[in-house]
């Protein structure tokens, strides 16, 4: 369906009034959806898998299969806009309505101006005019096919083609099946540390803007040391040009191109909640160890700049995590902050072992909004797939997740690799409601050869006095007490089960050599599980 001008301008009133929307509850903050929270079981779709409706519609029985409750699915710019003006909405209908049809949720990509870093999906009438449209430099003064984002004609060319898609979105999507969207895709600069296009450096030279002084200066003491040690190196400085307050160091670079990076981005965020304010987020490509920015895409929204990606894009919801590397765990860590809700739309490619324990420790530990493997359509074997395992446990504790978030009654486990591979076998060991629990992810009671380690993981969920909700895969549980009463800590019952339609349905007690007589709590590393259990005290 092809649009010319401002005819895709949202009519008042066309939609409900409750869209999807975040909400605090205790100390995290959740995806609203129809009125209700929503745990995100998804999958990525690969990137050119829904510009071909034909195509996409081949793979619904395959994210059935699996047990998605929502696709994560590019909209690109070029096929939204393949002439300057004149905007074709078909590719969005298609997918919003075959989403619909089979009952799933969808999170929108924009591929806009950048596609990790490249500018690959902007329309031909925009990589044509590049005496309009400016290409960022790199310190040769040579050209990249990377759009600059200090050219405010790029800005406003963005602005008006993802306005239109958000607008036309709203009046299209009665039934709110598209519930979030990524405004651009893992930002940054290549292969040079910043952008050195005449645009840039005018701004590179110019002040630096007094609302990110304002924003380091009431954070402080809580900067990432990135940061803080570049303002320290001159003086905490809080007036002057870039190179004044910061310097010229390649860390200070980075953060000049960070700033311009997060306001382009901010801005383009403020067009699309204009038109239809739905929760909008970016991701970031991930560094290497000891990889220098421009080595790396420099300067995207990744944990090392995170201060200047919140002090730039207030308007920003959240920053994604695009995890491809090893260590999950420790990547995953700093992503949830106070002011950043934990989401992993790009969890490694599907078909890794270890994406369960991941899925469970991102919902139950870092208490994330949802969960989704990149390129699900190529997970093999999906029937007996260790992540379709894990999305049917999570389905049905999903309700009980989502009551305890933010209230300090859950908590989830996995054992962390390094970026090198090697896994930490140590137990984990923290408090819960007044019990000290020990949790491994070696199942002692097989052949530890016969393991996939990396696999295992679970959460725990305190639902009533001395009583706990486990599940996951590959765990053992013990439990002794937390306040030094004098007391020793006894299991009372445990029982395996699973919830159909909501309901507890028990299966086996486990009293006997499943847990050790009455020693812990063990989820077998076969298949995912879910089992009750009730403690007690004595002397």
């Amino acid at each position: 369906m092809v649009f010319a001008g401002l005819a895709v301008a949202a009519s008042p009133g066309a939609v409900a009034a409750d869209a999807p929307h975040l909400k605090k509850q205790g100390t995290v903050t959740q995806l609203i959806v129809d009125g209700k929270p929503m745990l995100i079981l998804g999958g990525e779709l690969g990137n050119s898998t829904a510009s071909d409706l034909k195509y996409l519609n081949t793979h619904w029985g395959t994210f059935k299969t699996i047990g998605l409750n929502t696709v994560i699915a590019p909209v690109e710019w070029d096929q939204i806009e393949p002439t300057e003006g004149v905007y074709d909405f078909a590719p969005l209908e298609g997918l919003v309505q075959q989403a619909e049809a089979n009952n799933m949720k969808v999170v929108l990509l924009w591929f806009g101006a950048w596609k990790n870093s490249m500018s690959s999906y902007a329309p031909p009438y925009i990589k044509h005019d590049y005496k309009t449209y400016a290409k960022a430099q790199d310190n040769k003064g040579v050209p990249q096919d990377i759009l600059s984002p200090y050219d405010p004609d790029t800005l406003k060319a963005n602005q008006r083609a993802f306005g239109a898609l958000m607008a036309h979105l709203k009046t299209f999507d009665k039934n709110h099946t598209v519930v979030m969207v990524q405004v651009e895709n893992e930002i940054g600069m290549l292969p040079v540390v910043r952008d050195y296009s005449p645009q840039a450096q005018a701004a590179f030279e110019g002040n630096v803007p007094k609302s990110l002084i304002d924003y380091l200066q009431k954070n402080k003491s809580s900067l990432h040391p990135y940061v803080r040690a570049v303002w320290a190196d001159k003086g905490y400085k809080t007036a002057g040009t870039w190179s004044e307050v910061f310097g010229d160091s390649i860390e200070a670079q980075e953060i000049f191109q960070a700033w311009g990076f997060s306001v382009f981005a901010n801005e383009l965020t403020k067009a699309g909640k204009a038109a239809y304010d739905l929760p909008m987020y970016v991701n970031g490509a991930l560094n290497r160890p000891d990889q220098k920015p421009g080595q790396y895409p420099s300067a995207g929204p990744i944990p090392h700049v995170f201060d200047i990606w919140k002090a730039g894009g207030p308007d920003i919801d959240l920053i994604g995590l695009d995890a491809y590397f090893p260590n999950y765990v420790y990547w995953a860590d700093q992503f949830k902050r106070p002011d950043n809700p934990v989401f992993v739309p790009e969890a490694n490619r599907a078909g890794r072992t270890d994406a369960g324990g991941n899925a469970f420790y991102t919902l139950g530990e870092l208490e994330g909004i949802g969960f989704a493997p990149f390129h699900i359509e190529t997970l093999p074997n999906p029937s007996t797939h260790a992540l379709t395992d894990a999305f049917r446990v999570l389905h049905q504790i999903a309700p009980i997740i989502l009551a305890h978030q933010g209230r300090g009654t859950i908590r989830g486990f996995r054992a962390p690799l390094s970026y090198e591979g090697v896994l930490d076998e140590k137990p984990r060991i923290f408090d819960l409601s007044g019990y000290t629990l020990t949790v491994s992810m070696v199942d002692s009671r097989t052949p530890k050869e016969t393991q996939d380690i990396a696999a295992h993981g679970g959460l725990i969920i305190q639902t009533g006095k001395d009583e706990f909700l486990a599940a996951g895969r590959g765990v053992i549980i013990r439990f002794a007490d937390a306040v030094k009463s004098g007391y020793r800590v006894g299991i009372e019952q445990i029982v395996e089960g699973e919830f159909a339609d909501g309901k507890w349905v028990g299966g086996r007690w486990l009293n006997g050599d499943e847990s050790g007589q009455g020693r812990y709590l063990r989820l077998p590393p076969e298949k995912f599980g879910i089992q009750k259990i009730k403690l007690y005290r004595y002397k």
